[in-house]
């Protein structure tokens, strides 16, 4: 990376940028492909990969001209069209005044609008900063200034909150100048609507904005952006401490995405349900990226409704369908399913620490879905560190992550650091090209999450198989100990989902004078069960070891999760 491709404040890259990859060994607990071993090789194309984002957009135009890019509602585009506007985006950046390296921000639902604001910002050199649509003004606030964003995309209101008039109130009392006094760096808002308060201007007229900027120049400015610039700060959910924004590369995200694709089976006519919000990492580039190189129609939806679900994928003949398990799980269960054709459906990709053999074998059986696949990710690690692959047996799809997607090393090692045999629980670690060069401005956090060898600690507890197979078992601070056993409750929560009555569960570690800590489990019945508290205790006692069995158990309508899907266990234990 050229100190000219740094934003001020982005740390320059790390040890894992020239690690070199090690041989897939399970003896020795590390998983990773290398050139020269016979190790998995993924003919993804790579030499026809455009190198930037920018470049993508413009390949796809061509490449995939009148093919349908995007569909939203009743408006229906082609990739020709989703190039046009995205370079008109681009050149409205520029008219804006934005420099190369400015970060731009994004807080907004899945909608045509975020893609080309999104897109025309990076395509005009700006480096993406995606803000969680669950944040509120103060959470919002806090990472535009932490970025120092230059400009701002906002939605009007959503799910009956006004963005804006949350960010205002958040910002207030500041003393800058701009349209938001206590965020002084950032110079526009553009709220993505036809109305717009004082001070901020509408899509429509920021579009207007750049109708003086030629297309040559959004072209050369497109040119600039280079292979090892950022192209986004993606922030984590700070469930651990404050969020902290991964800065990746075009290079990076191209290249993983490629292999996404490519070990997923996304092929050029696919449609792509996209229920991932695109502020994750997964929604974005597992969804919007992953469409661009293929060719796929992207179908975003703003937020997960298992009814609207179910009318997309029959009306659109949606073919893809990646989301976590409790999204395929409502629909399941939806009482009116069988009155959708969903036949079209022929990819779901999941990932979570629970993933029920029962919910694999569903999607093949009642949905006929040809491929399931589970995957494990993390933003620090561009969002995909394993995969399994297409005719993985059922019991490796439903009980582990897969393997080291090519490039990439994963070792689980112990708390002193020593590499675990197959088998044996620790933490994960991952090596590899994807691995971000740093967070943004926290030179301190970078060092903690980087071993000195430059493996980037994921504080994701797991376990490696013979095969390399990874299966994550838990958070390294989700862990509890009864009476000196390590309990994970991932492991548990995966036993008690095969309870015939519960939909789904959480575990969580409470104080207990005898053995330390026991468990607590928060379970959610399916519909119309019975089953009592100390029903499901004496099945665990059946099921599994005693330390592992949970001494108190509370039924929950649902599970508290953020937008990621992810449980937030802050929240049970809050409750205890």
């Amino acid at each position: 990376m050229s100190g000219k491709d740094i934003p001020p404040g982005v740390v320059p890259a790390s040890p894992a940028d020239s690690a070199p990859t090690a041989r897939t060994d399970a003896a020795s607990a590390v998983a990773g492909p290398a050139a020269g071993t016979g190790a998995e090789t993924v003919p993804t194309g790579a030499e026809n990969v455009p190198p930037t984002i920018p470049a993508l957009v413009r390949a796809a135009a061509d490449r995939y001209g009148e093919r349908e890019a995007v569909v939203e509602g009743r408006t229906r585009i082609s990739y020709a069209a989703l190039g046009e506007r995205v370079e008109r985006a681009a050149a409205a950046c520029l008219a804006s005044g934005l420099e190369p390296g400015d970060r731009v921000a994004v807080w907004a639902p899945n909608t045509l609008d975020w893609i080309v604001a999104a897109l025309g910002a990076v395509t005009a050199g700006g480096v993406l900063v995606p803000l969680n649509t669950r944040f509120k003004g103060a959470e919002a606030a806090y990472v535009l200034g932490k970025t120092r964003a230059r400009l701002l995309f906002i939605t009007g209101t959503f799910l009956g909150t006004s963005y804006v008039a949350s960010l205002r109130r958040a910002t207030a009392e500041g003393l800058g100048e701009g349209p938001l006094p206590g965020l002084p760096h950032l110079r526009e808002v553009v709220v993505l609507a036809q109305d717009a308060p004082a001070s901020f201007r509408t899509w429509t007229d920021f579009l207007a904005g750049g109708a003086a900027v030629s297309r040559e120049a959004v072209h050369a400015r497109a040119a600039r952006v280079t292979p090892s610039a950022p192209c986004d700060l993606t922030f984590t959910s700070g469930t651990t401490g404050h969020p902290k924004g991964a800065v990746i590369t075009h290079g990076q995200t191209l290249r993983v995405y490629t292999a996404w694709s490519e070990l997923a089976g996304l092929e050029e006519g696919d449609r792509y349900l996209i229920v991932n919000p695109f502020f994750h990492t997964f929604g974005y580039k597992a969804g919007i990226i992953a469409c661009l190189l293929r060719g796929a129609t992207m179908i975003p939806q703003p937020v997960f409704n298992v009814e609207t679900a179910l009318a997309h994928i029959a009306t659109e003949r949606v073919s893809v369908l990646p989301g976590p398990p409790t999204l395929h799980q409502a629909l399941l269960d939806h009482p009116a399913r069988r009155q959708h054709d969903l036949s079209a459906l022929r990819l779901v990709v999941t990932g979570a620490a629970v993933v029920p053999l029962e919910l694999v074998e569903r999607l093949r059986a009642e949905l006929r879905v040809g491929t399931v696949l589970t995957a494990y990710g993390l933003t620090e690690a561009s969002g995909t560190v394993t995969m399994c692959r297409r005719g993985d047996p059922a019991e490796t799809v439903a009980g582990t992550s897969g393997r080291a997607i090519p490039g990439t090393e994963v070792k689980v090692v112990s708390p002193a650091g020593a590499p675990q045999p197959p088998g044996e629980p620790g933490e994960v670690l991952v090596r590899g090209y994807h691995v971000m060069s740093g967070y943004f401005e926290e030179p301190d956090e970078t060092a903690e999450v980087f071993t000195p060898d430059g493996w980037l600690r994921t504080g994701d507890i797991g376990v490696l198989d013979a095969e390399g197979n990874l299966r994550i078992t838990d958070r390294i601070k989700d862990m509890f100990i009864v009476g000196g056993f390590n309990a994970y409750p991932a492991e548990i929560e995966q036993l008690l989902s095969r309870h015939p009555d519960i939909s789904e569960a959480a575990v969580i570690g409470v104080p207990d004078s005898r053995l330390g800590e026991v468990g607590k489990a928060f379970a959610v019945r399916h519909p119309g069960a019975t089953v009592t508290a100390d029903d499901l205790i004496a099945w665990s006692r059946r099921e599994m070891a005693n330390y592992k069995v949970p001494r108190d158990v509370e039924f929950v309508a649902a599970l508290p999760r953020n937008a990621s899907g992810k449980v937030v266990k802050t929240r049970l234990r809050s409750r205890r």
